[in-house]
């Protein structure tokens, strides 16, 4: 699934925003965010207009692509889970089927227990939504393949016409 087709179902993105918000409210999060690698936003909990989301996904691609080399020099594939903890904000980021990243911003009130038990089961709903999406894909490939060409087109190949 190399191109984003997708993000402008709104069907696909309401199911991204329904389980964003089901884990800031499970896991007492002040903000989940779902980003492609290239930092693009793809969708966010509710109540996260005091976050500059650009710029967090910006950042946050950043950081994971800066991670993935430090990961290439000690010769792992990828580190899928980063950790920042502040002083009073911390942020948990979560590579999802190496295709998205899904940010989670908590402070105190929560634990990190907590939310990496929570992202986990977050990581499976995302990643079968991933799973449908690409099968759907394919699919939809395989049907439309010749929807374009027109009788013209064929007759013009075959040079059916008498010329």
């Amino acid at each position: 699934m190399d191109n984003l087709f997708w993000l402008s179902d709104e069907k696909i993105l309401e199911k991204f925003e329904v389980e964003l918000n089901r884990l800031k409210v499970e896991s007492n999060a002040k903000a989940t965010f779902l980003i492609d690698k290239n930092g693009q936003l793809i969708g966010s909990s509710k109540n996260t207009e005091n976050y500059d989301k650009t710029s967090i996904g910006a950042l946050v691609a950043g950081n994971v692509a800066a991670t993935g080399g430090l990961a290439n020099l000690l010769g792992e594939k990828e580190f899928s889970i980063l950790f920042h903890e502040g002083e009073n904000e911390h942020v948990h980021i979560s590579l999802v089927a190496g295709k998205l990243i899904l940010v989670v911003i908590f402070d105190e009130t929560t634990s990190l227990g907590l939310i990496r038990l929570r992202v986990k089961k977050s990581l499976k709903v995302f990643e079968k939504l991933l799973r449908d999406l690409e099968k759907s894909s394919q699919e939809n490939n395989r049907e439309n393949i010749f929807s374009d060409i027109t009788e013209d087109d064929i007759d013009n190949l075959f040079n059916i016409g008498g010329e």
